[in-house]
Protein backbone atom coordinates (compact mmCIF):
# COMPACT_ATOMS: atom_id res chain seq x y z
CA UNK A 1 0.00 0.00 0.00
CA UNK A 2 1.43 3.72 -0.84
CA UNK A 3 2.29 5.94 1.99
CA UNK A 4 1.10 8.72 -0.52
CA UNK A 5 -2.42 9.84 0.44
CA UNK A 6 -4.97 10.60 -2.29
CA UNK A 7 -6.81 14.20 -2.13
CA UNK A 8 -10.46 14.50 -1.37
CA UNK A 9 -12.04 15.96 -4.43
CA UNK A 10 -15.53 16.08 -2.95
CA UNK A 11 -17.73 14.73 -0.01
CA UNK A 12 -21.57 15.07 0.13
CA UNK A 13 -24.02 13.44 2.25
CA UNK A 14 -27.49 12.99 0.20
CA UNK A 15 -30.58 10.67 0.33
CA UNK A 16 -29.30 8.43 -3.24
CA UNK A 17 -26.76 8.29 -5.58
CA UNK A 18 -27.91 7.12 -9.31
CA UNK A 19 -24.87 6.27 -11.88
CA UNK A 20 -25.75 6.42 -15.54
CA UNK A 21 -26.19 3.23 -17.04
CA UNK A 22 -24.04 4.44 -20.49
CA UNK A 23 -21.66 7.12 -18.77
CA UNK A 24 -21.29 5.67 -15.57
CA UNK A 25 -21.53 9.39 -13.60
CA UNK A 26 -23.28 9.85 -11.10
CA UNK A 27 -26.23 12.32 -9.93
CA UNK A 28 -26.67 12.99 -6.68
CA UNK A 29 -30.55 13.30 -5.13
CA UNK A 30 -31.37 15.30 -2.24
CA UNK A 31 -27.94 16.84 -0.18
CA UNK A 32 -28.84 16.98 3.00
CA UNK A 33 -26.50 19.23 5.28
CA UNK A 34 -29.48 19.51 8.59
CA UNK A 35 -31.71 16.95 9.42
CA UNK A 36 -34.68 17.55 11.79
CA UNK A 37 -36.51 15.44 13.68
CA UNK A 38 -39.22 16.32 16.88
CA UNK A 39 -37.55 12.78 18.52
CA UNK A 40 -34.40 11.60 19.20
CA UNK A 41 -32.43 9.29 19.22
CA UNK A 42 -33.15 9.16 15.13
CA UNK A 43 -33.12 6.43 13.09
CA UNK A 44 -32.40 7.71 9.77
CA UNK A 45 -33.97 4.79 7.24
CA UNK A 46 -31.04 5.60 4.35
CA UNK A 47 -27.96 8.03 4.43
CA UNK A 48 -25.77 8.10 1.57
CA UNK A 49 -21.89 9.36 1.95
CA UNK A 50 -20.88 10.37 -1.50
CA UNK A 51 -17.02 10.99 -1.85
CA UNK A 52 -14.02 11.10 -4.67
CA UNK A 53 -10.44 10.88 -4.36
CA UNK A 54 -7.71 11.48 -7.12
CA UNK A 55 -3.63 11.46 -7.08
CA UNK A 56 -4.13 8.01 -5.36
CA UNK A 57 -1.15 4.95 -5.86
CA UNK A 58 -2.22 1.57 -6.37
CA UNK A 59 -4.27 -0.31 -3.24
CA UNK A 60 -5.33 2.07 -0.47
CA UNK A 61 -7.58 0.77 2.46
CA UNK A 62 -10.06 3.48 2.59
CA UNK A 63 -12.63 4.31 5.93
CA UNK A 64 -15.50 6.22 6.63
CA UNK A 65 -16.65 7.01 9.55
CA UNK A 66 -19.55 8.82 11.58
CA UNK A 67 -18.67 10.22 14.53
CA UNK A 68 -20.43 12.11 17.18
CA UNK A 69 -18.37 15.41 17.83
CA UNK A 70 -20.32 16.34 20.86
CA UNK A 71 -19.37 13.06 22.60
CA UNK A 72 -16.01 13.21 22.44
CA UNK A 73 -15.52 11.97 18.89
CA UNK A 74 -17.84 8.71 19.73
CA UNK A 75 -18.19 6.06 16.42
CA UNK A 76 -21.77 5.53 15.29
CA UNK A 77 -21.02 3.88 11.93
CA UNK A 78 -17.46 2.77 10.15
CA UNK A 79 -16.77 0.91 7.29
CA UNK A 80 -13.61 -0.02 5.34
CA UNK A 81 -12.50 -1.04 1.98
CA UNK A 82 -9.30 -1.50 0.24
CA UNK A 83 -9.80 0.08 -3.34
CA UNK A 84 -7.10 0.50 -6.45
CA UNK A 85 -6.09 3.19 -8.13
CA UNK A 86 -5.17 2.75 -11.39
CA UNK A 87 -2.92 5.91 -11.74
CA UNK A 88 -2.37 9.24 -9.93
CA UNK A 89 -5.01 10.90 -12.62
CA UNK A 90 -7.67 7.88 -11.58
CA UNK A 91 -10.66 9.74 -9.81
CA UNK A 92 -11.95 7.09 -7.37
CA UNK A 93 -15.90 7.52 -6.41
CA UNK A 94 -17.59 6.22 -3.49
CA UNK A 95 -21.04 5.79 -2.35
CA UNK A 96 -21.79 4.40 0.41
CA UNK A 97 -25.12 3.67 1.51
CA UNK A 98 -26.08 3.36 4.91
CA UNK A 99 -29.30 2.18 6.18
CA UNK A 100 -30.11 2.81 10.06
CA UNK A 101 -27.55 5.06 11.11
CA UNK A 102 -28.80 6.62 14.40
CA UNK A 103 -28.07 10.03 15.73
CA UNK A 104 -28.71 10.13 19.80
CA UNK A 105 -29.66 13.38 19.83
CA UNK A 106 -29.23 17.04 18.42
CA UNK A 107 -26.02 17.87 17.71
CA UNK A 108 -23.86 18.64 15.32
CA UNK A 109 -21.73 14.83 13.36
CA UNK A 110 -19.13 14.22 11.13
CA UNK A 111 -18.53 12.04 8.10
CA UNK A 112 -14.27 11.74 8.07
CA UNK A 113 -12.90 9.77 5.22
CA UNK A 114 -9.27 8.23 6.17
CA UNK A 115 -6.84 6.66 3.65
CA UNK A 116 -4.45 4.28 5.14
CA UNK A 117 -5.03 5.81 8.23
CA UNK A 118 -4.51 9.63 7.43
CA UNK A 119 -7.49 11.63 7.73
CA UNK A 120 -8.23 13.10 3.80
CA UNK A 121 -11.13 15.60 4.77
CA UNK A 122 -14.90 15.71 6.52
CA UNK A 123 -18.25 16.60 6.19
CA UNK A 124 -20.43 17.81 8.71
CA UNK A 125 -24.15 16.96 9.45
CA UNK A 126 -26.31 18.84 11.73
CA UNK A 127 -29.11 17.43 13.77
CA UNK A 128 -32.05 19.69 14.55
CA UNK A 129 -34.44 19.08 17.50
CA UNK A 130 -37.97 20.60 16.08
CA UNK A 131 -41.13 20.93 17.46
CA UNK A 132 -43.84 19.13 16.06
CA UNK A 133 -46.34 21.48 13.63
CA UNK A 134 -49.76 21.73 14.51
CA UNK A 135 -52.33 19.55 13.80
CA UNK A 136 -55.18 20.58 11.12
CA UNK A 137 -58.46 19.47 12.34
CA UNK A 138 -61.23 17.99 10.03
CA UNK A 139 -62.95 21.68 9.63
CA UNK A 140 -59.66 23.35 8.31
CA UNK A 141 -59.28 24.69 12.36
CA UNK A 142 -55.78 24.45 13.66
CA UNK A 143 -54.95 22.25 16.77
CA UNK A 144 -52.02 22.41 19.53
Amino acid sequence: MSEVPPVMLSAITCDRVIFDRISGMPSIINIVQVVNSVNFPLRHSELVFFCELTNGHGQTEIEIVLVDLEEDDKILFNQKKTVEFRDVRHILTLALKMQGVVFPEPGEYRFQIYANGTMLGERRIVCRKVEKPPQKDADGGVSF
